[in-house]
Parts: structure tokens; sequence; C-alpha cells
């Protein structure tokens, strides 16, 4: 790289390890690292990513004085003001931790954003969804989680709950809660955790056994039944589709996306569930938009790193 390259950083904060990647201008990935999650309220937690910082700018021959943005992806909501009131997985003091990277990188420009929005960021600028200005992006593992990018630029929404599909109510009369609380929600059907409650209870329903499952969110075991046969893991993907398919054909009504794009481990078998889920989607949509692709996200695990350093280059721009 030239010596007076621009470079940004791409923070994921996650419950266990926080990933780093440094990034030109263009989206190349020239330099990466990661160092276990602290508790990021105090000097020794910011050191610890600081320090971090410095030996992947170290690795890839680059200067502090070079490093233009610093993004980070967090799990939880960042409203517009700033202020992060609501956290589950990680401890993190935004002020004092943006404070220190901006000490360590004087100049950076530091922004924070939640992990999903920040994925969908990092399909836009290098991954599935290159070239293309708008799309939706939908990781579906554990929960549902969702990203929505028009015009280029993030929509996180005035509390930061911008792209929170997951807790879209579907189904106004389910009597099962949500783990937010509600009833109902795209979560409890079209999540890991969601096609296994929904495989057990198709199993109860066939009065058949159910497969050896490793957990409550083993969605895999289930994808390996249905190919196997089972027709209680058929019936539960088919859930599943049913209702991922009617809440983007809803979402496609209010941002006419490009595209969406699918991410999360239960993307890794669509290939058992794609052609249900277009159905489904052509389904409940109307016409001028019922052929909107469907993709999988090309980024596995790297897309939060990428995407944050993404919205700290424009973050960057804009602040010029």
């Amino acid at each position: 790289m030239a010596a007076n390259d621009k470079l940004f950083i791409g923070l994921d904060v996650g419950g266990t390890s926080v990933k780093m990647g440094l990034f030109d201008e263009q989206g190349e990935l020239v330099g990466r690292g990661s160092v276990p999650t602290p508790p990021l309220i105090d000097s020794d937690g910011y050191a610890a990513v600081t320090g971090g910082i410095t030996n992947v700018l170290a690795a890839a021959s680059a200067q502090i004085e070079n490093v233009y943005g610093i993004g980070l992806a967090i799990p939880c909501p960042v409203p517009a003001d700033g202020v992060i009131r609501m956290q589950a997985n990680v401890q993190i003091n935004a002020p004092g931790l943006e404070a220190a990277l901006k000490r360590h990188c004087p100049n950076a420009t530091v922004k924070f954003e939640n992990d999903a929005n920040a994925a969908a960021m990092g399909e836009l600028w290098a991954g599935a969804a290159r070239g293309r200005t708008s799309c939706v992006f939908v990781t579906i593992g554990t929960g549902v989680g969702g990203g929505i990018v028009v015009d280029g630029h993030v929509v996180s929404g005035i509390a930061g709950a911008g792209g929170e599909i997951g807790h879209l109510c579907m189904n106004p009369d389910e009597e099962r809660t949500c783990g937010c609380g509600g009833k109902g929600h795209l979560e409890q059907y079209a999540s890991a955790t969601g096609i296994v409650t929904s495989y057990l209870d198709e199993c109860e329903k066939h009065g058949s056994q159910p497969v050896e499952l490793d957990g409550p969110s083993d969605s895999r075991s289930v994808f390996a039944a249905a190919k196997a046969g089972d027709e209680a893991a058929w019936a539960a993907i088919d859930i599943m589709c049913d209702y991922l398919g009617r809440a983007l054909s809803m979402i496609a009504n209010v941002v006419d996306p490009e595209a969406f794009v699918l991410g999360g481990g239960t993307s890794n078998s669509s290939d058992l569930f794609m052609d249900r889920l277009e159905a489904s989607y052509r389904r409940y949509a109307i016409t001028v938009t019922a052929d909107k692709p469907i993709e999988i996200a090309s980024l596995s695990n790297d897309a939060g790193i990428y995407g944050a350093a993404y919205v700290a280059l424009q973050a960057q721009e804009d602040a010029r």
C-alpha cells in the first residue's frame, strides 16, 4: 500500500472476541486480527482494543496517522443520538471507548453501528449486494436480525430499531412468547430456534419420533432430517418459508430494495429451502416486486468488519 493511503478499521464486537479488519478505501482487506472481548468500560478494556489495533497495523506495515475511520459493529441498538441504552451480551461504555480510540488514532472518525446493520453494509460494500445502492439483509441464526440499506446508507432509525425485522408481529393469535416479550414475532417461526420448535410440534402432530437434537436451536439436524425424508422436518421448513416469505413481501412494499440478502448459519442450508422461500415470497408479493432477487450473503463471518469499516468511511466523508 502507498504511504499516503487512507485506511479504515472495522471492529466486530462479539461476546467472546473483538474481530478487527484493516481496509483501504476500495474495500480491500489488508490486515486482520482479534482480541478476547473484555468489559469495554475502563482503561484496561480500552487498552486491549487499542493494543489489538496496534498489532494489526504493525503486521500490515501501516501507520496510525493513516487511519481515518474506525467503525464498531456492536450487538445492540444504536440510536440516532449515539447514546447506547440497551446492552445484552457485552459491556460497553461507548463515550469512553470512543475517546480512547480517538486518542490512539487521532485522525480517525469513530462510528458505532448495530451488528446486523453493519453486516448489511458489508454485503453492500464488498459482498453479495456489491454494485447496488439498496438491499435488505436478513440474518437467520438463533434469532432473526436485519439491516436495511437505502441509497447506500443504513437505516438505523431514531431509536436504533431500524432493521429489527425479527420482531415483526406475524401472528397476533400466537400464545407463545418471543424472547423480547412479544408474541407471534417472525423470530418465533423463521429462526433456527423457531425451526426446531416447529419441528417438535410437527413430530407430535405426525406421531413421529424427532431426530436427536443438539440443543434448542439445532436447525442443522432438522435440515438433515428433511434431506433424509422426514415429513415433520419438511413441514417445519415450510412454516419457516411461509412466514419469512410473507415478511419479506411486507418489507418490499415499504422499502422496495434492489435485493434481499440472507446470512447467518441457517443460510448455509439454503439449497434445501430457497425454492420454497422464493415461491412463498412471490405468493405474497405484489406484482411489481415479485421478481426481486433473494441472494445468499458472501462475506460470512467477515461481514461485520467490512460493514463497520464502511460506515466509518462514510462517516469520515460526511465529516469533511
